[in-house]
Formats: structure tokens, C-alpha cells, sequence
């Protein structure tokens, strides 16, 4: 994740408070539910990256043995593959 997990409150404050105030939204639950809601949503956002980087290195695992004999570079299977699941899973980072 590249904005740290202490930001999120204040970016759904942020968020919340704007929608709300320019009349974009009209929450049908308390305001406080709301804003733990659109916290939730906004943290699953961010750990989609974390997720996919895990998902790789458990990939790369499989090559481990290729890549400490350094037939391979580490860091540009790391980026190619990462790429490769971006792109065939539409995911938008």
C-alpha cells in the first residue's frame, strides 16, 4: 500500500464531509456508519496491490531455485509478472 493505512480516516473524513456538503449524497444511515463504511471500501482499494504482490512473490516461488542461480533478475520477474495479472485481470492500481 502506498499511502499509509493512518491516512485513511482522514481521507473518508475528507471524502464523506465533501460529498455530503455538496449535496452529492444523502446517507441513509447514520453519518458515523458512513464513515466507517467508505473507510472499509477505501483500505480493500488499497490493499489490492498488497494482495497481487503477494499473489507474485507466491508465483516467483516456483522459480526460486532459477533465481538465486541467477539465470533470472528477481525484481524484473517481479515487475513483468505483476504486469502480466494487471493487465489480465483489468486492475486498476
Amino acid at each position: 500500500m502506498k499511502i499509509p493505512k493512518s491516512w485513511v480516516p482522514i481521507m473518508a473524513k475528507k471524502i464523506s464531509n465533501n460529498l455530503i456538503s455538496q449535496g452529492l449524497i444523502r446517507p441513509k444511515i447514520p453519518v458515523d456508519k458512513f464513515l466507517v463504511n467508505v473507510e472499509s471500501i477505501i483500505m480493500e482499494e488499497l490493499l489490492v496491490e498488497d494482495r497481487l504482490n503477494d499473489e507474485v512473490r507466491e508465483i516467483l516461488k516456483k522459480h526460486e531455485s532459477d533465481i538465486e542461480r541467477g539465470r533470472m533478475d528477481y525484481r524484473k520477474l517481479f515487475d513483468l509478472t505483476k504486469s502480466r495479472l494487471v493487465r489480465e485481470r483489468n486492475i486498476v492500481l
